[in-house]
């Protein structure tokens, strides 16, 4: 199967990172090449390094980006402090973050993502390591149930989690198939027949395996501290938990004196590091929305650093 992805926000994302022609500019989340080919466009003398931690990511990108030179380093980005000090660069202009699942990842029964079609559990973007399968097998069941409501935000998350242990005790979870019926019957009828009560519990499960929310913290972490000043973080998130990470994370990075408001002179000392470019996150325009419905969830937001 090819390897196939709109990039989401694509004129908002290169905009924003406010691109020099002899800049370093890291992609995070490199997928199938999209944001990064309009990034090499723009260089001249500059540097890209592309990570992803999906071996057929970097493979489609190498080939989409063919005649230029960049950098490419199949890690997760939670790296790139260490690949970065390996490769001698130690300042960057512009970072940038798509966070979620690629349509590639998602359109590919395989890889075990999606609920629509019958799959073998697995979910990791790196096909290594611990799988869905493990997940909904082996966690008991108070940590199942945190995962899924801290994670998925499924209120219902207690009920699909006692389904869950009581059909695994008769046999392993095997496939998407057999998860995504478990949940279908373990919420209520109004759930089913409004909307797919499978998303949140999917979700919650593909966070788990592959780490995300923590690879997100330590990544704006140390994303921020290698950006030279001037230079831009951008990222695009698609649900509330990492929006809230990086809107947060954000504001504390724009945030200067916190003295309470009745001292006559700030004690604290602090600064601002940084200045939102945004001060409401960008969404998709209607055309984007026709032509990619996918996009219907993110939110761009980007920062520069003092």
């Amino acid at each position: 199967m090819e390897f196939s992805h709109k990039s989401v926000l694509l004129d908002e994302c290169i905009e924003g990172l406010n691109i020099r022609p002899d800049g370093t500019y890291i992609d995070c989340t490199t997928g199938g090449g999209g944001h990064s080919l309009e990034i090499a466009k723009r260089l001249s003398g500059g540097k890209l390094i592309c990570f992803d931690r999906d071996k057929e990511a970097i493979e489609a990108a190498k080939k989409r980006l063919e005649g230029y030179s960049p950098i490419f380093a199949t890690r997760n980005f939670a790296q790139m402090s260490e690949a970065l000090g390996e490769l001698n660069i130690d300042k960057a202009d512009g970072i940038l973050m798509d966070l979620g699942v690629s349509s590639y990842q998602l359109d590919n029964r395989e890889r075990g993502f999606s609920y629509h079609d019958d799959a073998p559990l697995d979910m990791r973007m790196s096909g290594e390591g611990l799988s869905a399968r493990d997940v909904v097998n082996d966690y008991d069941e108070k940590r199942l149930t945190e995962i899924l409501y801290v994670y998925g935000e499924e209120k219902y998350a207690a009920g699909i989690v006692k389904g869950i242990v009581k059909a695994r005790q008769e046999a392993p979870i095997e496939t998407t198939a057999q998860l995504a019926e478990i949940i279908r019957t373990h919420v209520p009828a109004k759930v089913r027949n409004e909307k797919n009560p499978c998303r949140k519990t999917f979700q919650a499960i593909r966070i788990e395996v592959n780490s995300e929310l923590d690879s997100l913290k330590k990544g704006i972490a140390d994303g921020f501290e290698l950006l030279d000043s001037g230079g831009r973080m951008a990222i695009i998130t698609f649900h509330s938990l990492e929006d809230r990470i990086v809107k947060n994370a954000f504001r504390e990075y724009c945030t200067g004196c916190t003295c309470p408001p009745e001292f006559p002179v700030c004690v604290c000392g602090k600064k601002p590091r940084a200045v939102l470019i945004n001060k409401k996150p960008i969404e998709a325009s209607a055309e984007e929305l026709r032509d990619n419905p996918r996009s219907r969830s993110a939110k761009l937001r980007i920062l520069e650093k003092l």
